[in-house]
This record gives structure tokens, sequence and C-alpha cells, in this order.
């Protein structure tokens, strides 16, 4: 009976942490959305709503304590309690930098950098997430090389953005435009976005890093 009750634990944490990449992907979305759609409500929304991941964050990272500290697992089972550590602060991150975005959508003015595709870099972030927390829940290790794969994309998708960013200010010769302080604010914050997206990016191959020693006891994807 204690070992069933072992291996109930252990599908429970599996269960709550794809639980948790469910809420912070939805919470990356919001954040997405109130920016494209300058919702300020929204965006209100999902700096609130940050106390429920952390919270959550909090509650499975005692579960971990408690398994390593109560049940002393050893192989497969050690690597897998140690990897879902890793990977809740992992998206718990996530969930502050989709915060960010809906700090942004309070005063972000998009419109003034039409050729900058911001939700598109989203989007890609959001398809990677859902990948490395398939390959959590399914044990893929072929979906850990996706997300490492896609995040080179991202990474080029966000250093084009930034450039665009930087040349489209250079020809607009910001000292004779009337706003100058706003549009500088616009600037800055839609170059905090790509930055907190790329970041995004980051942690989900972070995930899959992870995910891929709890599988296979590799370090391959793990910088």
């Amino acid at each position: 009976m204690p070992r069933d009750d072992y291996q109930r634990q252990l599908k429970a944490l599996r269960e709550n942490v794809l639980y948790m990449g469910e809420l912070v992907a939805d919470r990356l979305r919001m954040g997405l959305d109130a920016m494209e759609q300058q919702d300020v409500e929204l965006g209100q929304k999902v700096i609130e709503g940050d106390a429920e991941v952390n919270d959550l964050y909090l509650d499975l990272e005692q579960d971990c304590v408690d398994l390593l500290a109560l049940q002393q697992p050893v192989a497969g089972d050690l690597r897998f309690i140690a990897s879902t550590f890793k990977i809740i602060t992992d998206l718990e991150r996530i969930a502050d930098l989709a915060t960010n975005l809906g700090g942004y959508a309070k005063k972000a003015n998009y419109e003034v950098f039409p050729d900058v595709d911001v939700q598109r870099i989203g989007d890609e972030t959001l398809e990677m997430l859902a990948i490395a927390m398939a390959a959590y829940e399914d044990e893929s290790t072929e979906d850990c090389f996706i997300v490492a794969e896609r995040d080179d994309e991202l990474d080029a998708l966000c250093e084009a953005a930034s450039e665009t960013i930087v040349l489209d200010l250079i020809e607009s010769e910001a000292d004779d435009q009337p706003d100058v302080e706003d549009l500088m604010g616009d600037v800055s914050r839609l170059l905090l976005t790509v930055r907190d997206l790329e970041r995004v990016g980051d942690h989900t191959v972070n995930i899959a890093a992870r995910t891929l020693y709890m599988i296979e006891n590799s370090d391959e994807l793990i910088y």
C-alpha cells in the first residue's frame, strides 16, 4: 500500500505540472491579446492572475520536497522529481513574463511599427511551450529536440524584429517628431516585448532540456 500511494503521488505531481503548464499558456495568450487589442482590463487580469500561478508553484515545490525527503526516490523517479522541480520554476518565470505583457498593454502603441509582428513571435512561443509540455507528458525525446530547434527560429524572429524597430526609429527622424517622448516610450516597450518573448522561448528550451534529462539521463540540451 505505501508503494501504491507513492506512485499516486508521482502521477498527481505530473498531472498538476501539466495543469500549471496550461494555466501559464493561458496567461501568456491573454497577455498577447491584451497588447494586440490594447485592452487595459485584460492586461490587468493577467497581472492579478499571477498570484494563482505563484501559489500553485509553491504547492508543487513543496510536493517535490516532500517526495524527495520522505520517499528517497532513486534512478528514474529521482530524475523525474528533480526535473519537475526545475520545470515548474521555468513555468513560473514564463508567467512572470506574461504579466509584463499585461503591463505593456496599458500604454503600448504597436501601430507605430506595423512591420513588427509581435503576435507571430508570441504564437511561436506558445507553440514551443505546447510542444515542451507535450514532451514532458509523453516522455518524447523527439519533441525535446524540436523545441530546441524552434528556439533558433524564434531567436531569428526576435533579432529581425529588434533590427526593424531600430531602423524604423532612425528613418523616422525622431527629433523632428512632435511627440518624441511618446515615440521613445513605444520603442522601449516594443523592444522589451520582443526581449520578454525571446526569454519565454529560452524557458521552454529549459523545460525541454530537463525533460530530456528526465527521460534519458542526458544533459545534451542543458546549457
